[in-house]
């Protein structure tokens, strides 16, 4: 990629955009559509990733960059909640007249659960009132904002603010564009590596040529481009290995396969390769490029 800020950018752009978009259809839709939507969302971020051309896998990029972005709509959809309270209920005194604790599923945090009356005798509209630890017990009177459409829980004045959760919905924006941002200069330090390694690989091929295999320039210069994708974008294993099929490249030596993996940052491993090339950032016996 010739400009990879300018991609980043894009990247950048298109993810703020996807918050935005899909926590506007947070508050109408439900998984049905948004689980395909997500879906494409992290299709497209593939797509985008792979042209910033990075040394890293594109999948674990988007994985992250998806991850966030969930995390970013979950929470700004909670303040969503906490801000419409807010604006359109109404404080009141209200006395706890049931309390329960929810009943036990496997892990999840079992909370408490409070029935509230209001002054005048008439249930506080709306779902119980509800904490993660038991506060109240019955008979107590709390102030709480309820809402008077009753489509909201009661919240106390303090569990309906919401700048805890913006905050968090922006750390997680943030993270995303963060980890778009941190591809992007890895792309961009790995085309620096291949430029530095152009003229030496020029002048090396002006000299010993095409090997006697019988291949055409043009066909060993796809096989070296296939390499240097399946090198951005193969997973490592447990070890941090990235494992390459050699006969899938039968017109590439070993030693150019060396220089390939050089330029974008990784050695080659000299032992233990069992009919495969393995590649990672510290290698126990480096394969010389020469």
């Amino acid at each position: 990629m010739r400009h990879p800020v300018v991609l980043a950018v894009v990247i950048g752009a298109y993810v703020l955009a996807a918050i935005a978009g899909l926590f506007v259809l947070a508050g109408d839709f439900g998984p049905v559509l948004l689980v395909p939507l997500w879906i494409v969302h992290a299709v497209v971020l593939v797509v985008l990733v792979r042209k910033l051309g990075a040394r890293t896998s594109s999948t674990y990029t988007m994985l992250f960059v998806v991850a966030t972005s969930v995390m970013s709509v979950y929470v700004a959809d909670m303040a969503r909640d906490d801000l419409t309270l807010q604006r359109r209920g109404e404080r009141v005194t209200a006395a706890v007249v049931k309390k329960w604790r929810d009943a036990a599923e496997g892990r999840k945090a079992r909370d408490y659960d409070y029935t509230l009356e209001g002054q005048d005798g008439t249930k506080v509209p709306g779902p119980a009132m509800r904490t993660p630890t038991d506060l109240y017990d019955v008979g107590q009177k709390v102030t709480v904002i309820e809402d008077p459409r009753g489509e909201l829980r009661p919240k106390t004045p303090g569990q309906a603010d919401a700048t805890g959760d913006e905050l968090g919905s922006l750390a997680f924006a943030l993270a995303a564009l963060g980890a778009v941002g941190w591809t992007a200069w890895q792309g961009s330090d790995a085309a620096r590596r291949r430029s530095r390694g152009g003229e030496a690989h020029g002048a090396e091929r002006s000299l010993v040529g095409v090997r006697d295999s019988g291949a055409t320039p043009e066909e060993q210069e796809e096989q070296e481009e296939r390499l240097r994708e399946a090198l951005r974008t193969y997973p490592a294993d447990r070890r941090g290995y990235i494992k390459v099929p050699a006969e899938q490249y039968p017109d590439v030596s070993r030693q150019r396969a060396a220089r390939i993996a050089w330029e974008l940052g990784l050695r080659a491993e000299a032992s233990g390769n069992r009919g495969s090339w393995r590649f990672a950032e510290k290698v126990v016996e480096e394969v010389p490029l020469d």
